[in-house]
C-alpha cells in the first residue's frame, strides 16, 4: 500500500521554518533598546525568512495615533504609514483584533485607495496580523506577496506566531529603553551630589573616560567594598586631595 506523506512533510517544514524565524528574531532583537531599530530588524528578518513573502512592513499606534512604521523595502513604506490614509489592512487588523487576509488584491473592495497604491507597487496579496506590545502601543505586521494566491493557511499560522512573538520582543525593547532613560536620570541626579561629581571627575581624568563609564567604575568599587557610593567618592576625593610628602 502506498501512503502519501507529502502533506505531513509540508506541515513539518512549515513548523521548522516558523521556529527558525522566531529564533532569528529573538537573536536580532534581544539586545536592542531603540524601538524603530527593532521594527526595522523585525520586518527585514521576516522578509528574508518566510518563503513567498516578498516584502514585510509594520504599522504601530500609540494612544490611537501613528507611533512608528517600518518597511523591509523603502519603496513600499507608504503602504504601512497611516499618514497616507487610515483605510488599510493593518488598520482593519488592529481595529478588529483579528488577522486580515487578501490573497488576491485584484478586485479587493475593502480598501480601494490603499489597494490601488499597493497594486501599483507590485503587491498582489497581503496578510496583516495584530500585534499587542504593551498598554500604550499596539500595531500590525504586514506580509506582502508579489503574486496572487501565494499566501496560504501556513502563512497565516506563521503570521499568528510571528505576531505573538514580536509583541513580546518589542515590549522588551520598550522596557529596556525606559530603563535606560531612568538610569540616565538617576545618573544625572547622582552627579549633582558634589563629592560624587568630584570623584567622577577624578576617574575621568585618570582614565580618559566619559562620565557614565567613570560612574560605573565608582559603583563597581562601592559594590566590591560593600559600602555606599558616596563614601567611596569621599575616600577617593580625600586621597587625591591629600598633600604629597616632599
Amino acid at each position: 500500500m502506498n501512503l502519501d506523506t507529502r502533506e505531513p512533510v509540508v506541515q513539518t517544514l512549515g513548523v521548522l521554518e516558523a521556529a527558525a524565524l522566531l529564533r532569528e528574531l529573538t537573536a536580532g532583537l534581544i539586545s536592542l533598546t531603540d524601538f524603530d531599530e527593532a521594527l526595522l530588524a523585525l520586518v527585514r528578518v521576516t522578509r528574508d525568512a518566510v518563503a513567498g513573502v516578498r516584502w514585510c512592513g509594520f504599522t504601530a499606534l500609540r494612544a490611537g495615533e501613528p507611533a512608528g512604521v517600518a518597511a523591509s523595502d523603502e519603496g513600499l513604506a507608504g503602504l504601512d504609514d497611516l499618514r497616507h490614509g487610515p483605510d488599510s489592512p493593518a488598520m482593519s487588523a488592529i481595529h478588529r483584533r483579528e488577522m486580515i487576509l487578501a490573497a488576491d488584491l485584484a478586485g479587493e473592495p475593502r480598501w480601494p485607495a490603499w489597494t490601488a497604491r499597493a497594486r501599483d507597487l507590485g503587491v498582489r496579496g497581503v496578510i496583516s496580523a495584530p500585534v499587542d506590545i504593551d498598554d500604550q502601543v499596539i500595531g500590525a505586521i504586514n506580509l506582502y506577496a508579489a503574486a496572487p494566491d501565494l499566501l496560504t493557511p501556513q502563512h497565516q499560522l506563521t503570521a499568528m506566531l510571528l505576531a505573538e512573538h514580536a509583541g513580546l520582543l518589542l515590549a522588551a525593547v520598550r522596557d529596556r529603553s525606559r530603563q535606560l532613560t531612568l538610569a540616565g536620570e538617576r545618573d544625572a541626579s547622582v552627579l549633582q551630589d558634589g563629592v560624587v561629581g568630584q570623584a567622577v571627575g577624578v576617574i575621568m581624568t585618570q582614565r580618559g573616560c566619559p562620565p557614565a563609564e567613570a560612574l560605573d567604575v565608582l559603583r563597581t568599587a562601592a559594590s566590591s567594598l560593600d559600602i555606599p557610593l558616596r563614601e567611596v567618592a569621599e575616600r577617593l576625593v580625600r586621597t587625591v586631595s591629600r598633600p604629597r610628602d616632599n
